[in-house]
C-alpha cells in the first residue's frame, strides 16, 4: 500500500478569466505544456514521498487526470485528482477531505505558481516539522508602498520594512489545518489566514522570484522565456556604475560602508559614498533595473544623510527579487585620498557581507590630471556581474 506523511494540494480549479484564454488557467500552455504539467511536475521532485492532490474545475478533472499522471510518471500511485468547489476555499476542503491516513503535514500549493523551485517545497516541509506552525514563504517588499482612500488621496506611507509579499506553498500541520477549516465561517485571502484565525502561529520563511504567480498575460509571457532558457546555460548579465563626488571639509568620510577619520568627507545628499552608490548603480545596469537616481532620488527625504549600507540593501533586494544571483563586485577608486591600502582587507570583508557576493576594491590616481588629481575629490567605478 502507498503511504506517506506529507501531502501536497494542487489547487487548480480557478477559471483565470484575467489571462484572458477560453480554457481554464491551468490547462494554458507555457511553451507546450500545461501550467498544471509544470507544476506537478515540480511537485513530483520533492525529496519527501507526497500524496499529490490535484484539485481540478468539475468539468476538466478527466484532463487534469490524465495530465497528472503523465507527470506522475512511475510515482501515480500517490496522486489523486479530484473536482473542486466554487471558491478556492471549497477546493482546498475538498483536498483535506481527501487526505490519507498517515499524514501529518499539509501543504496547499497554487498552480499557477508552476515554477516555484522544488527547493522551496522542502524547506516548508521542514519548516512545519521544525516548528509544528504554519509555514508560508515570502519576499520582502521593495517597492514603497501608498495607502490610499477611496477617492485615490494618499493617505501615509507604509512602513515596507514590516510587508512581505506572500507566496505557496503554505504548510501546516494535518491535525490544526484540518479543525481551522471546519471551523471557518468565512472566506480568507489565503490558508495562513484561515490559519491564523483559528488562534495558530503562523512563521515566513525566504520566498523565491520564480515562484511568481501567472496570471496575466505578461506573466505568462515572463514563463515562456524562463522556459525557453537553457537550464544548464544561465543567462550572465553585467553592468557598470560610475559615481564622483567633491570632497567636504566640513563632513566625515563614508566610503564603501566605512569610516574613514581625519580625511575629508564627500559632498551629496546623502553621505557621499562613491564606492557603495557605484556599486549600486553597477547591480542596477546589469539588471535592467535603471540607476541609482531613478530608485533612491534627491527628492526622497528619508535617503538624506542615508548611509551606503541603505542603497545597497535595497540594492540587492530589487536585484535577487527580479530573480538574479550576484556573482561578483569589482570597484576601482580614482583619487588621491584616503589611501586604501592599509584597508583593503577591511573594505573588501565589509562590502562583501553587504552584497552577498565577493566585492574587490582596488585604487589608482590619475597623475595629477582633471578634478581627482587636483584633489578636489573622487570618482569610484564599478563592474558587477550577475546571474539570471
Amino acid at each position: 500500500m502507498t503511504t506517506a506523511s506529507v501531502a501536497i494540494i494542487v489547487v487548480a480549479a480557478g477559471s483565470g478569466t484575467r489571462l484572458g484564454r477560453a480554457e481554464p488557467k491551468a490547462f494554458v500552455a507555457v511553451n507546450g505544456r500545461s501550467i498544471l504539467e509544470h507544476a506537478v511536475s515540480t511537485v513530483f521532485d520533492l525529496a519527501t514521498p507526497a500524496q499529490v492532490i490535484v484539485v481540478a474545475p468539475p468539468a476538466m478533472v478527466t484532463e487534469a487526470s490524465r495530465i497528472a499522471r503523465a507527470a506522475a510518471g512511475a510515482a501515480e500511485s500517490y496522486l489523486t485528482v479530484l473536482p473542486g468547489g466554487d471558491t478556492r476555499q471549497q477546493s482546498v476542503t475538498a483536498g483535506l477531505d481527501a487526505l490519507w491516513p498517515d499524514i501529518d503535514v499539509v501543504l496547499v500549493h497554487d498552480c499557477a505558481r508552476a515554477f516555484t523551485p522544488v527547493s522551496q517545497l522542502d524547506a516548508v516541509v521542514s519548516t512545519v516539522r521544525s516548528t509544528g506552525a504554519g509555514v508560508i514563504p515570502g519576499l520582502a517588499v521593495a517597492d514603497t508602498i501608498k495607502q490610499v482612500d477611496w477617492t485615490g488621496a494618499v493617505e501615509r506611507t507604509v512602513d515596507r520594512s514590516e510587508l512581505v509579499s506572500v507566496q505557496t506553498p503554505q504548510g501546516f500541520p494535518r491535525a490544526e489545518i484540518v479543525a481551522a477549516y471546519a471551523a471557518a465561517d468565512k472566506d480568507y485571502t489565503d490558508d495562513a489566514a484561515l490559519f491564523a484565525a483559528a488562534g495558530h502561529s503562523v512563521t515566513v520563511i525566504d520566498g523565491d522570484p520564480l515562484a511568481f504567480k501567472i496570471t496575466t498575460p505578461w506573466d505568462l509571457h515572463r514563463a515562456e522565456s524562463l522556459e525557453r532558457r537553457p537550464a544548464t546555460a544561465p543567462s550572465i548579465r553585467t553592468g557598470v556604475g560610475i559615481d564622483v563626488h567633491a570632497y567636504d571639509d566640513s563632513a566625515p568620510l563614508w566610503l564603501g560602508g566605512v569610516y574613514w577619520p581625519d580625511e575629508p568627507g564627500l559632498a551629496g545628499h546623502s553621505d557621499g559614498d562613491a564606492i557603495s552608490h557605484a556599486i549600486c548603480d553597477a547591480l542596477l545596469s546589469a539588471a535592467g533595473l535603471g540607476d541609482i537616481g531613478g530608485r533612491f532620488g534627491t527628492s526622497e527625504d528619508r535617503f538624506k544623510n542615508a548611509h551606503g549600507a541603505v542603497f545597497i540593501a535595497e540594492t540587492v533586494a530589487l536585484v535577487t527579487g527580479a530573480g538574479f544571483t550576484i556573482g561578483n563586485v569589482a570597484v576601482q577608486v580614482v583619487g588621491n585620498r584616503p589611501k586604501l591600502a592599509g584597508r583593503r582587507v577591511e573594505l573588501e570583508s565589509h562590502l562583501t557581507l553587504a552584497v552577498g557576493a565577493a566585492v574587490s576594491v582596488s585604487a589608482t590616481t590619475s597623475d595629477g590630471l582633471g578634478f581627482t588629481g587636483k584633489s578636489e575629490g573622487l570618482a569610484a567605478i564599478a563592474t558587477a556581474l550577475l546571474h539570471y
